[in-house]
C-alpha cells in the first residue's frame, strides 16, 4: 500500500501581503508556537492583523487545507482568533463576553490565570489593565480556536502572571492549539517559541538575532 499522506499544515501562509507590509510566507503546524520579534513599527501588528483578514491583503491562506476564501469572515475568525494588544470590550462586565456554553472553560481557565470568578461580574472599568489582559486571553481561549494570534500577551502583567501565562500557552500547545506570539522578551520567545522569527522593515525572517 502506498504510504498515508502527511497531514496539511494546520496554517498555511502563501504570498500573504498588503500595500503596508509583506509578502509573508511560510507555515504553522498543529500544536506549534512560531514566536515573532522585532522594532515596534516593524509590522507584527500588521502580520496578524492580515492573518484574521482584518486589514486588506492578497495572497492565500490556508487552515488545515482549506482556504480562507471559501470561508466566511466570522467562520475564519472563529477558527484563527487575534487578540490584539489592548483587547476591545464593548459590554459592562467580562462575563457578559460569554456565551452560556462558554462558562465550565472559563471557570477553568480561571484559576490557572490567577483570576477570581468574581471578576467577571465587576464593570470592566474597575479591572487592572493585567486583570483585562488574562480576561482577554481566556476570552480568547474560550472560543476553542484552532490557531491563536497573540499580540504582546504579558506586556501589562507582574512576573508570577506572566509565569503563569506562559505554563498555560504551553499547555495550551501540548494540547495542539497553534499560537503566533508577538513579543518583545527574548526570554519568553525562547521559553514558548517552537520557532522564532524576526519582523524588520515589515518583512519576515529566520534569522532571530
Amino acid at each position: 500500500m502506498p504510504p498515508a499522506a502527511s497531514p496539511a499544515p494546520r496554517l498555511q501562509v502563501r504570498h500573504l501581503q498588503s500595500p503596508l507590509a509583506g509578502p509573508y510566507s511560510f507555515t504553522l503546524a498543529a500544536g506549534e508556537c512560531i514566536a515573532i520579534a522585532g522594532p515596534s513599527g516593524s509590522g507584527k501588528s500588521l502580520l496578524l492583523r492580515m492573518l484574521c483578514d482584518l486589514d486588506p491583503n492578497t495572497g492565500e491562506v490556508l487552515l488545515d487545507g482549506a482556504p480562507r476564501a471559501g470561508m466566511s469572515a466570522p467562520t475564519w475568525r472563529a477558527q484563527v482568533v487575534y487578540q490584539p494588544a489592548e483587547p476591545a470590550w464593548w459590554l459592562p462586565t467580562a462575563g457578559e463576553h460569554f456565551q452560556p456554553g462558554q462558562m465550565p472553560r472559563v471557570r477553568e481557565l480561571l484559576p490557572q490565570l490567577h483570576l477570581s470568578p468574581a471578576l467577571l461580574e465587576q464593570d470592566i472599568s474597575r479591572l487592572s489593565t493585567g486583570e483585562r489582559q488574562r480576561m482577554a486571553l481566556i476570552r480568547s481561549l474560550a472560543c476553542h480556536p484552532k490557531v491563536l494570534l497573540l499580540d504582546e500577551p504579558t506586556a501589562a502583567l507582574d512576573p508570577e502572571s506572566v509565569t503563569a501565562t506562559e505554563t498555560l500557552l504551553r499547555q495550551e500547545t501540548g494540547k495542539g492549539l497553534s499560537l503566533i506570539l508577538v513579543t518583545h522578551s527574548a526570554t519568553q520567545a525562547h521559553t514558548l517559541g517552537h520557532r522564532q522569527l524576526h519582523m524588520r522593515d515589515r518583512m519576515l525572517s529566520e534569522d532571530a538575532a
